[in-house]
């Protein structure tokens, strides 16, 4: 299909399509820097990797698949009009965004508790390479839910049908994304230490 065929709002709907799709390319671009810088810096003599993989982060990682299933649930049965059942799989996603978020920051504080902070003399070059990655991801994710809770704004005022998605769809892409996106940082840092 040629990219200027289609109605008004065809070429509208692609438009917002692709600009998410630079914006996810962007915000990977991002990620494989801070990796890269990662694996440069691991080379350093000071470079210590010491402490414990926090358990937290290791639960997050269940938690935000838990999170992308359910928002492909709640676009499945919002695509099908069964709003009771979308109703349901948003608040899911909702929830498990949320949780995802108060563990990672659980995850924080089990690497202080091993006596590593992301500045100060008590932090080490290697540390704090983890918490600006996971860090950043988190503000992301944040970000997430901010888009969560406005695609609920719309799911509630009966704004998606079965014709009219385009805002679950982007936030799908979005949200989806990062939660990949963490898979892909969790097994960085946990098997790159």
């Amino acid at each position: 299909m040629d990219l200027t065929e289609g109605s008004v709002q065809q070429k509208t709907d692609r438009a917002k399509k692709n600009m998410m799709l630079f914006a996810m390319i962007s915000m990977f671009m991002t990620f494989a820097g801070l990796t890269s810088a990662y694996i440069v810096s691991s080379e350093r003599d000071d470079w210590i990797m010491e402490f414990n993989f926090p358990i937290a982060f290791y639960i997050s990682l269940g938690v935000i698949f838990l999170s992308s299933l359910f928002f492909y649930l709640f676009k499945k049965t919002t695509v099908a009009e069964k709003y009771s059942m979308a109703t349901l799989f948003y608040v899911g996603a909702l929830i498990t965004g949320v949780a995802f978020v108060f563990l990672q920051l659980k995850g924080f504080g089990e690497i202080v508790a091993q006596g590593y902070y992301p500045t100060g003399s008590e932090s080490t070059i290697s540390t704090s390479f983890i918490y600006a990655i996971v860090f950043i991801h988190l503000l992301h994710i944040i970000g997430g839910i901010i888009v969560l809770l406005v695609v609920g704004m719309n799911h509630f005022k009966k704004v998606y049908s079965k014709e009219n998605y385009l805002g679950i769809d982007l936030a799908g892409m979005y949200w989806h994304f990062v939660d990949a996106l963490w898979v892909y940082l969790f097994c960085f840092l946990l098997f790159t230490r």
